[in-house]
């Protein structure tokens, strides 16, 4: 099973400034090698950072705390993969639009996963925060509350 590819060409726009394109660049290899690769190595080496603030309340601040979750994540569905659908950035922001599934048999299919809307402020050159917006397609509420495991806050940062 290859993972997904972000496909950075056919989502490009060009109304992007540089620094757009930058960001987007930017936040596109970091998902690919988080939610794709899951080369969880990578990503510490390469964004771990002080700054970055986390307004899921699922997951605890911090690259560390982000991996540590999505590790976890893959441990339980190692199939699971991100399709980036749209691309959106304005100044230093960056929202994806994409779609999740948690089997690679149900990649395509728009009837399994999770819509996702994730968005990022870069602030100088580094992934800062982060919010996203999460809908389960057929699942449902025990599937969220599961996903989440609600027990507690990881983190005490608003959700916006």
């Amino acid at each position: 099973m290859s993972p997904l590819k972000i496909d950075f060409q056919a989502l490009f726009r060009d109304h992007w400034t540089e620094t757009e394109k930058q960001n987007v660049e930017l936040v596109s290899d970091f998902v690919q090698h988080l939610m794709n690769n899951h080369d969880f190595e990578y990503v510490m080496e390469k964004f771990d950072n002080d700054l970055y603030v986390q307004h899921n309340s699922a997951i605890p601040d911090g690259i560390s705390g982000l991996v540590k979750f999505v590790e976890q994540f893959s441990k339980r569905y190692p199939e699971y993969g991100y399709d980036v659908k749209q691309i959106m950035a304005d100044g230093d922001l960056v929202m994806f639009h994409s779609h999740c599934t948690l089997k690679a048999k149900h990649r395509g299919d728009d009837k399994k996963g999770m819509i996702i809307i994730d968005y990022w402020k870069i602030q100088d050159g580094r992934i800062a925060e982060h919010w996203d917006s999460i809908q389960t397609i057929p699942f449902g509420l025990t599937f969220l509350l599961n996903f989440y495991k609600l027990s507690g806050r990881k983190n005490q940062n608003g959700i916006f």
